[in-house]
Order: C-alpha cells, then structure tokens, then sequence
C-alpha cells in the first residue's frame, strides 16, 4: 500500500522534472549553453501562475504564465544566449548564474519570502482508488502533462520542418545556416519554448508544492543530474532519466530517509562510471 503511493508519487515528480528537463535539454541542445537560471524561470512561472490565477483561475494561468514566460525566453537567448555562444562556458555559467540571483530578488521583492500556495483547481479535486490506494486526481493530472509533453515534443521534432531543423542545428549548427535555415531565429524560439515549459512546470507544481523563493534550488539540481544522465541535449534520454530519478527520489525517502539527499548524485556517478555519455550518449 505505501510503495503503491511511493511509485506513484515517483511518478509525479519523475513527469514534473520531464516538463523541467526537456526546456533544458532543447536549450543546451541548440544553444550549448547550460542554463543555470532554468530553476529560477521554473519559480518565475509558478509565482506568475499564483497571481494569474488569483485574478482569475488556474486554467487561465495554465495557460497564461507559460505564454508570459515564453516571451521573455525570447528575450533571453537575444539579449544573453546568443551574445554568449562563442564565450567560454564558465562566462555562461556565470552569467546565467547572475540571472538566477536576479530572478530569486526579483521574486522576493515582488512577492515576498513567506511561503504561498495555489489551490487545486476545483475540477480535479477529488481522489482516485488505484490497487485499492486513494489518490489525489491533480497528481495523475501531473503525469498526464508530463506523458503529453513527451510526446508532444517528441512527435513535434520528429515528423515537423521546425523539428527536423532544430536536431540538425543541434547537431550542426554551422551546416545548417549554411543550408538557409535562420539558426538565430530558431535558437530564439527553442530557447522561447524551453523557458515556457519551465514556467508550465511552475504552475503544474504549484498546487502540491508550496512556493517560496527556495523552490528553484531543489528542482534545478535534479534537472540537472536529469540532464547529464540522459545524455547531455538528448530528450529521450531526458525522459527516461526524469522517470528513474523520481522513483529513485520517492523511494529513496522513505526506505533510506537519511541518505536521501544523496541518491540523486549516487545514481549519477553509477550511472556515468557505466556509460560515461549518459543513457543516450552524448549529442556534441
């Protein structure tokens, strides 16, 4: 009964950190930089959905903070990622560390250190019997975003014009300018898509997981080991990595409750001492 709800709730963060991963994944993937600031556009996007939906409700902030914050995704790769692509990667690092530290004061002056949180929507608040366990629906809500995201993406750059550019610009980006194709163009709407789907991961969170300025440092850190265990700009690897590492995490709390802060980093290491590439290999 309880590893039903520990699985289940593996599940639910395994499909958050697949929403949280694939913007990371897509960014590094075309833009090669490696987005320290993403935790912090992730917060960014739940603080913009409890006000949105405060105002209104929370299918129009579903909705509307992901929109927001792919506008100022946008922003970001001209006015930041795209000057920095020919820099070396710690200038990248720094500067996108630079921009959490903004974004987290710029959260703190706006709304506050106290903790908030944004009810569940009235349409999914009620439980379902799974194996004989009552489970909250807004977390199979969760898993469903985190499935149609990963599929979505998935279909989007395998059978679309824009897809198959962005993974020949991800393998090659000189070739393809060269071939045409608006690479600076392209980076801006990757970057535009990875940063919405960073808010959109805000918002889905929201409701189970209380705001506060914090929230960005713990979700980043297993973006991140998501990212190098997948295979460093590989979604797929992404994926499976996301889903390992939430069951890892929710299991791990409850049977190994001491050391749990570490299973992340272990699974890392064991994973990269057996397939340095990560799952996928690496895509540089």
């Amino acid at each position: 009964d309880m590893l039903t709800i520990n699985i289940f709730n593996g599940l639910v963060y395994g499909a958050l950190l697949i929403v949280m991963c694939s913007g990371l994944a897509l960014i590094y993937g075309l833009r090669r930089v490696v987005n320290f600031a993403h935790g912090s556009l992730y917060m960014l996007g739940a603080y913009l959905g409890y006000s949105i939906a405060l105002k209104t409700n929370f299918w129009v902030a579903l909705v509307g903070a992901p929109a927001i914050m792919a506008a100022l995704g946008v922003l970001l790769d001209r006015y930041g990622f795209r000057l920095l692509q020919d820099r070396d990667p710690l200038t990248v690092v720094l500067v996108t560390f630079g921009l959490l530290l903004v974004i987290e004061d710029g959260v703190q002056s706006i709304w506050g250190k106290s903790n908030l949180s944004v009810a569940t929507p009235e349409a999914l608040n009620f439980s379902v019997d799974i194996l004989g366990t009552p489970v909250p629906a807004y977390r199979i809500g969760v898993i469903a975003v985190g499935a149609a995201v990963a599929l979505g993406l998935s279909l989007w750059l395998k059978y679309s014009r824009v897809g198959l550019f962005v993974r020949a610009a991800s393998t090659d980006p000189t070739t393809t300018a060269m071939q045409g194709v608006n690479t600076d163009a392209l980076s801006a709407g990757v970057v535009g898509l990875g940063t919405a789907l960073a808010g959109l991961a805000g918002v889905v969170a929201a409701p189970f997981l209380s705001l506060s300025p914090a929230m960005s440092a713990d979700v980043i850190i297993d973006s991140f080991v998501v990212v190098v265990i997948g295979g460093l700009g590989s979604l797929a690897g992404a994926f499976v990595a996301a889903m390992v590492l939430g069951m890892v995490q929710a299991i791990g709390a409850v049977y190994l409750p001491d050391v749990a802060i570490l299973l992340p980093f272990v699974l890392m290491v064991a994973i990269l001492i057996w397939k340095p590439a990560g799952f996928a290999g690496s895509r540089t």
